[in-house]
């Protein structure tokens, strides 16, 4: 393809890429919050008490507004990057509240590898398939870190929505497809009970599980080695190096979800290269 189309089709990618993440923000703050109060709605109607909710919360309603004074974010103050940068510059108009700095990097990082996408599939269904499946890994990897969570409202979908792609052999044929996703849940189902039966202990949730089983939906089996091995050596490394830095105690437990979705991502564009160059290495 001209390289010209695909700049600009990777320039739009990138654009809409930054307007998807400033929502996918609200997406990693709301969806917890969310959960939290089904679960204290569900607790109460088990109790057979009724459970009223400070405030109706869902992704499209109320707007978007500071956490500590409650300003509501004008439409000039949700320009994606631009605002954070260069309009407010990093603090709240209301309060003068710093904010943090994830949002502006989740725009960037959702809008960076939007674009990347669009340039390395080109004006392809696998393209549109890697832009649903980077925005559900970032939305995931920023939920786990905040909370330790993998919502099911966000994998179990990102699974189906696999499978579907690979109907037509999108990224892999459709019975990889199926195997992966099933061996990806029962190979970290397998670490977790010989962890639990070892140790005593939950090494991992079944959100991880979930995950893996989605990846392999829609990369086939044949990727989740690199996915397994990518995500637990980089996971092993960033958590020793916050043990030995003081700042994360041993017994803390370190999410392993936005290491599954790196790993993930990797895959999804240099998959096949990776599983190629190390196959040459030991044969």
């Amino acid at each position: 393809m001209i390289p010209e189309t695909l700049g600009g089709l990777a320039l739009a990618a990138g654009l809409l890429g930054l307007c998807v993440g400033s929502f996918l923000n609200v997406v990693i703050h709301r969806l917890p919050r969310m959960m939290e109060n089904d679960w204290r709605a569900q607790c109460a109607e088990l109790r057979g008490e009724e459970h009223a909710p400070a405030e109706t919360l869902s992704l499209a309603q109320p707007r978007s507004r500071c956490p500590s004074c409650g300003h509501q974010i004008t439409a000039l103050e949700n320009i994606p990057l631009v605002s954070y940068l260069l309009i407010l510059r990093g603090k709240c108009s209301g309060c003068g509240t710093a904010i943090s700095a994830r949002y502006p990097i989740v725009e960037a990082l959702t809008g960076l590898l939007s674009a990347y996408a669009a340039w390395h599939f080109g004006p392809t269904a696998q393209a549109a398939g890697a832009l649903l499946l980077i925005w559900a890994l970032v939305a995931l990897s920023g939920i786990d870190l905040d909370t330790q969570l993998l919502p099911d409202s966000i994998t179990l979908p990102l699974l189906w929505l696999g499978l579907a792609f690979n109907l037509w052999a999108t990224y892999c044929d459709l019975s990889s497809a199926v195997i992966g996703a099933m061996a990806g849940y029962l190979a970290l189902w397998s670490v977790f009970w010989l962890f639990k039966l070892a140790t005593g202990k939950e090494g991992m949730g079944y959100g991880d599980f979930k995950l893996l089983a989605a990846l392999g939906a829609w990369l086939g089996w044949q990727m989740l080695p690199a996915v397994i091995l990518l995500s637990s050596v980089v996971g092993a490394a960033v958590g020793i190096t916050l043990i030995a830095a003081a700042r994360h105690g041993r017994n803390i437990p370190i999410p392993f979800g936005p290491y599954l979705a790196a790993a993930g991502a990797i895959a999804l564009f240099w998959g096949q290269r990776i599983t190629s160059t190390y196959l040459g290495m030991i044969a």
